[in-house]
Parts: C-alpha cells; structure tokens; sequence
C-alpha cells in the first residue's frame, strides 16, 4: 500500500472514529436500557405498623419499648421499554426489635420480639425529566411481604416463631437524581415499604 493511500485510510479511520464518538456522546445516554440501585429509607409500612401494634398491645396491658427498625434497605432493577418508561422491581429487607413487658416493669423484660421483613415488589418507574446529568421521576410498586416474627422469652416455654404473608406496596411521589449520565445519587419522597424519605446511588447502563 501506498503512502498515500495509508494516509487516506487512517483519516478515515479517524474521521469514522470521531463520528462514532460525537453520537455516543449524544446518544448514549438515551440508549441505556438497564439500571439498578440499593438505597436506604425511613419510615416504612412495616415500621409504621409496628407503631400502632405497640398502641394496640398497650390496650391489653403489654408493654413495647426500645423499638430499634434497620432499614428499609432496597436494591431495585428497572429495564426501560422507553426513555421515559422503565418496568422491573424491588426488594426490600427490614427488621425490628422490641422489649416485651408482661408484668411490671419493675422485674425486668419478659422478653424481646424480632421480626425480619422480606418485600418483593414489581415496579414502574416514570422518568419525566430525564437530563445527561439530571433526572426526576416517579414510581409505582405492588407486590407482597414476608413476615417472619420470633420472640424469644425470659421463660423458654413462652419462645414462638411465626410467619405471614401480606400484601405491601410502595410509591414516590418524586425523585430527584444527579451525577454522570452512568452513577448518579438520588433521594424520593414518597409514601410505602421503602420508606418516606429514600437515598441512594444507582447505576445505569
């Protein structure tokens, strides 16, 4: 091959690469499909519920105190079946534990409760402004919640373990997410088993 003729295929081979850059460059962030992330909340369902079986134990003389409530952490998967539309879904972890009082609580604890919360959810996700480094959103889950209650008592005899099934969902009603167009941090506000306030990172590809 002649000199010329290498010269002209590596200009063009250049050229092909710039083009193929400058449409990345704008359409790459339109053309992701998947994204994932994991985030941590406050003031979920099952945590809310929890509040009002203390209220409702109290009636009958029970005392729940000490609450302590891990979560709700999250780790959702969208794929987008348009820029704006994504579908997938969401599962949620929490877990709670409270002192139990019997009798008075001058002689201690009775025992303690510690409930382990598993929610799976399928899940929309609407993009409505859906910028290179900036989005905000809204989303929509149903799904069902595993509940697995155990209470270990000062008296062995009293020990028990339970589990239920339940019905369990969630919305934001806004979410706002920043960064480069593939991890971005993000917070929603919303209402539902991944908790009123929600932050975390999530990746997109």
């Amino acid at each position: 091959m002649s000199r010329n003729k290498m010269k002209k295929a590596l200009l063009m081979a250049v050229a092909a690469m710039m083009a193929a850059t400058s449409a990345c460059a704008q359409n790459g962030y339109d053309d992701t499909r998947h994204e994932v992330a994991i985030s941590l909340g406050a003031g979920s369902n099952s945590d809310i519920i929890n509040t009002f079986e203390a209220v409702g134990a109290a009636m009958f003389g029970i005392t729940l105190e000490n609450e302590s409530f891990i979560g709700p952490i999250s780790a959702e998967y969208f794929y987008h079946v348009k820029p704006w539309l994504g579908v997938g879904g969401i599962f949620v972890y929490g877990q709670m534990t409270q002192d139990a009082y019997f009798t008075d609580k001058s002689n201690g604890k009775d025992g303690e409760y510690k409930n382990h919360y598993f929610t799976l959810m399928p899940a929309v996700k609407f993009d409505w402004l859906r910028k290179k480094y900036f989005g905000m959103y809204s989303k929509v889950a149903a799904g069902a919640t595993l509940r697995q209650e155990k209470y270990d008592s000062n008296n062995d005899s009293n020990d028990y373990d339970d589990s239920a099934v339940h019905f369990n969902w969630h919305v934001s009603l806004i979410g706002i997410e920043a960064g480069s167009p593939a991890i971005r941090g993000f917070a929603e506000l919303g209402v539902g088993e991944q908790g009123i306030l929600q932050a975390g990172v999530r990746y997109k590809f």
